[in-house]
């Protein structure tokens, strides 16, 4: 059956390994999908997984990355817990892509911090957020 419904984000890349490895180390994502791209078969495009949903996040490569995701815009991860957005914030800090301190926000956002991926994009990492109730609460 085919897909239906919201399938993707699609980001261009500059280098798609260093790109994969980032998305690897600091969200649940895996690589599912991995091709040579048919407009240049020198640049590849990978199709990344948390494997919870039938969703990907595509990375493209590309010469240059115009116009990065952010500053407000932005891909959102949702951790176990407080501690993993500290610990994977920490992890930024150190290898130097910790755009925000992690701080709780209240309400509906909860707690987060803020990382850039290697070509600028904004990825928000989120404990205690409350899409899943909002979803809920609309079906």
């Amino acid at each position: 059956m085919p897909d239906i419904g919201f399938t993707h984000i699609a980001l261009p890349v500059t280098d798609l390994d260093r790109s994969v490895a980032f998305y690897e180390r600091f969200t649940d994502l895996r690589v599912v999908h991995r091709r040579a791209q048919a407009s240049d078969p020198s640049r590849e495009i990978a199709w990344l997984s948390d494997l919870v949903r039938q969703f990907v996040l595509v990375l493209a490569e590309e010469s240059s990355v115009r116009h990065p995701l952010g500053p407000f815009a932005h891909l959102g991860f949702a951790c176990a817990s407080a501690q993993d957005v500290d610990r994977l914030c920490t992890l930024g800090r150190t290898e130097g892509c910790l755009r925000e301190h992690p701080r709780d926000t209240g309400g509906p956002a909860g707690y987060l911090g803020i990382l850039l991926d290697p070509d600028g994009h904004t990825v928000e990492l989120t404990f205690g957020q409350e899409t899943g109730l909002a979803v809920d609460s609309a079906t």
